[in-house]
């Protein structure tokens, strides 16, 4: 059976540093038999609809502003899988999710990718999350997808248990906050338990969680992950960035 994973992507520059967080990538990478495909779930495509890109080549997609010019330069070319897109719609059940031919592959993915499976051979296709939803709907349509570990398809969600744009510093030595610090522990602890419904109810998680998620759109690639594996987490990584961006790793088997 196919692990599932989720990525904490941090900055686009992880796309190109040299870390803790990237190194963690990669040995994931090199830990796992091949997959067919992955269907990743990216933060930077949350949509008022579920849809799936379904195209034979998606594009690369820079999708970020204010960045070095090497960023904007990166192709990652890994091919599409239409018939992985036509198994989700039909796991998918009553909630509609439609055939895109327009997105590609924005920095939530290809960021972490482009280390794990740096040849991009393996095809990628994303499902996006649909912001009118709320958080079981999410826990629930990975419970859905569960079925595709079975074909030896990786299910990769990539965002941010902790993920505060205004209150991020851009330094790369800021010291991490110590809400932010606490938040991520706090997170971890219910993952490597196993507390699902806990993790589905961020919102009554206290404080500091909910200073570490004033949006949603970072945390719910999180819990498609969860639903498709039910089990205890195993991290791979942790840590702040910028003050409040946790790049916590984890894997589920």
């Amino acid at each position: 059976m196919m692990p599932v994973v989720f990525f904490g992507h941090g900055s686009p520059m992880n796309a190109v540093r040299d870390n803790a967080a990237t190194r963690a990538w990669q040995q994931f990478g090199r830990s796992i038999p091949p997959p067919v495909a992955v269907l990743c779930i990216s933060a930077h495509w949350y949509i008022g609809s579920s849809a799936v890109t379904a195209m034979d080549s998606p594009r690369t997609l820079h999708d970020f502003g204010g960045f070095p010019r090497e960023l904007y330069e990166i192709d990652y070319p890994a091919p599409g899988a239409p018939e992985l897109a036509a198994r989700v719609q039909e796991l998918s059940g009553p909630e509609a999710v439609s055939m895109d031919m327009s997105w590609g592959l924005d920095h939530g993915s290809w960021s972490v990718l482009r280390h794990v499976f740096p040849r991009a051979d393996i095809p990628v296709v994303q499902l996006s999350i649909d912001a009118t939803q709320p958080a079981q709907f999410h826990y629930e349509l990975g419970r859905r997808l569960a079925a595709l570990r079975a074909a030896d398809v990786l299910i990769a969600g990539s965002g941010g248990a902790v993920h505060n744009l205004e209150l991020h510093a851009r330094a790369e030595d800021a010291q991490p906050l110590g809400w932010a610090v606490r938040a991520e522990q706090q997170l971890v602890e219910l993952l490597e338990a196993g507390a699902h419904e806990s993790l589905i109810e961020f919102r009554r998680l206290g404080a500091d969680v909910q200073r570490g998620i004033p949006t949603p759109e970072h945390y719910l690639p999180l819990l498609y992950v969860l639903g498709a594996a039910p089990g205890k987490a195993r991290i791979l990584a942790r840590g702040i960035e910028g003050g409040s961006i946790s790049l916590l790793t984890l894997r589920i088997d």
